[in-house]
C-alpha cells in the first residue's frame, strides 16, 4: 500500500515462470499432422495454452492399449506445466478418463482429462427422452470403466468411426500423411448411422480431440448440438482465467449520478 491508502499497481509478485498461460495440455507423443481445430494445433484456441509431450505415450498405448500403464509419465509432465504456470490441466485424448481421478490427486490443481466428463451436463439440458450420444475412434475399446471413470451413464449411446477408414486408421497409426478430406467423409458416415441407429439422440459428444475440425460438419449434417474437448476447454478455461469486465456502463448518453 501507499502512503495514501492506494495499492502499488507498478509492484507485482511472481512464483512461476510462464504467465498469461493458464491452461496446460497434456500430449500424446505423435507424429501425424495436425490442422486448426486439432488440440494439438495452437491456432485452435483463442487463449494462450501450455503444452507438454508425454514422451512415450502414443496412440496405440491410451487407446488401444492400457494407459493407467502410462500414470507416472503423465503426473511426471503435468508437474512440469503446473510448476510452469498453469492453473488448470487437460489431456488430449479422452480415453485419459481412466487417470482422471489419478491426476487431481497428484497435481493439486484442476483437471479435465476427457471431453466424456461433458455428457452428464448436457444431459441435464436436454429435452426428455432425448439422449447425449458418444462417438468415439474406437467403439471397441471404449469400455464401461472409461465411462465411469468420467461420470457417464454406462447406457449411454456409442457409435466409431470405422477402424479401417482414413481417420482411425491414420491417427491410431500415427500415419506421417493424412488425407483430412477422407476424414471429413469418414466422420459424416459415422454421425449418419449414429442418427439412424439411436433416433432418441439429442446431442453428440465427440470423445476423440482429433475429432473438433469436423464438430461443425457433424451438427450441420445431423441437426443435433455437438460438444468436444474444445467445449469442455474452452468453459474450463473461462473458470481459470475470468473476464475482467469493467465497472462502468457502456453509454454515451451523460447520467446522473443517484
Amino acid at each position: 500500500m501507499t502512503q495514501e491508502g492506494t495499492t502499488n499497481m507498478t509492484t507485482f509478485q511472481g512464483g512461476k515462470t510462464v504467465f498469461g498461460a493458464t491452461l496446460g495440455i497434456l500430449m500424446l507423443e505423435t507424429r501425424f499432422p495436425r490442422i486448426p481445430g486439432d488440440m494439438g494445433n495452437a491456432l485452435t484456441w483463442p487463449f494462450p495454452v501450455q503444452y507438454r509431450v508425454v514422451r512415450g505415450a502414443s496412440p496405440q498405448k491410451v487407446v488401444l492399449d492400457d494407459p493407467t500403464d502410462l500414470l507416472d509419465i503423465f503426473v511426471a509432465a503435468g508437474r512440469d506445466l503446473v510448476q510452469s504456470g498453469c492453473d488448470g490441466i487437460t489431456t488430449n485424448c479422452g480415453f485419459l478418463s481412466l487417470l482422471q481421478h489419478e491426476l487431481t490427486h497428484a497435481l493439486d490443481v484442476p483437471v479435465a482429462s476427457s471431453s466424456l466428463m461433458q455428457v452428464p451436463m448436457i444431459q441435464a439440458t436436454l429435452p426428455p427422452k432425448k439422449r447425449v450420444g458418444i462417438l468415439t475412434i474406437s467403439a471397441k475399446t471404449l469400455t464401461n470403466a472409461h465411462l465411469a471413470a468420467a461420470g457417464v451413464p454406462l447406457d449411454t449411446p456409442i457409435m466409431g468411426t470405422n477402424p479401417e477408414g482414413e481417420f482411425s486408421r491414420k491417427i491410431l497409426g500415427d500415419a506421417y500423411e493424412i488425407d483430412f478430406e477422407r476424414c471429413r467423409i469418414d466422420m459424416q458416415k459415422a454421425a449418419r448411422a449414429f442418427i439412424e441407429a439411436h433416433p432418441d439422440l439429442g446431442a453428440i459428444v465427440l470423445e476423440c480431440t482429433n475429432m473438433v475440425p469436423y464438430a461443425d460438419d457433424i451438427r450441420r449434417l445431423t441437426g443435433l448440438p455437438v460438444y468436444s474437448v474444445y467445449t469442455l476447454a474452452t468453459w474450463f478455461q473461462a473458470g481459470l482465467l475470468p473476464r475482467r469486465f469493467p465497472l462502468q456502463l457502456d453509454d454515451s448518453r451523460e447520467t446522473q449520478p443517484t
